[in-house]
C-alpha cells in the first residue's frame, strides 16, 4: 500500500507555477519520499526532510537545489498508511508562508 495523499489549495497553484523539468525532478523525490514512508525508518538524507522551525507539524522536503516543498500529516485516510498534506511548493521563497 501507499501513503495518501492531498494538495492544499496553495500547494495546487505553486504546482501550476513550475516548470515541467521542475514538477519531472519533484515527482521523482515523490517516490523517494512514498518509498522512504513505505518502509518506515525514516527518511533518506538526499530528500533533507526537517520540520520547519517556524510553524508546529510541518515539514520541508528538498527535490531540488533550489526546490522544496511544505508538508503535513493529516487523519489516516487508510488504515495503517500515512496521509500526506501538501502545502506549498516551489523554491526557498515559500518558507515566507510554508
Amino acid at each position: 500500500m501507499s501513503p495518501t495523499y492531498e494538495p492544499s489549495p496553495t500547494f495546487t497553484r505553486d504546482l501550476g507555477r513550475l516548470t515541467s523539468a521542475q514538477r519531472k525532478q519533484f515527482l521523482l523525490a515523490v517516490q523517494d519520499l512514498i518509498a522512504d514512508l513505505n518502509r518506515g525508518q525514516g527518511f533518506r538524507k538526499g530528500l533533507r526532510v526537517k520540520r520547519v522551525q517556524s510553524t508546529t507539524g510541518v515539514f520541508e522536503m528538498t527535490w531540488a537545489p533550489d526546490g522544496r516543498a511544505t508538508w503535513q500529516y493529516g487523519p489516516e485516510v487508510v488504515a495503517g498508511q500515512p496521509h500526506v498534506i501538501w502545502r506549498r511548493i516551489g523554491t526557498h521563497d515559500i518558507f515566507r508562508q510554508p
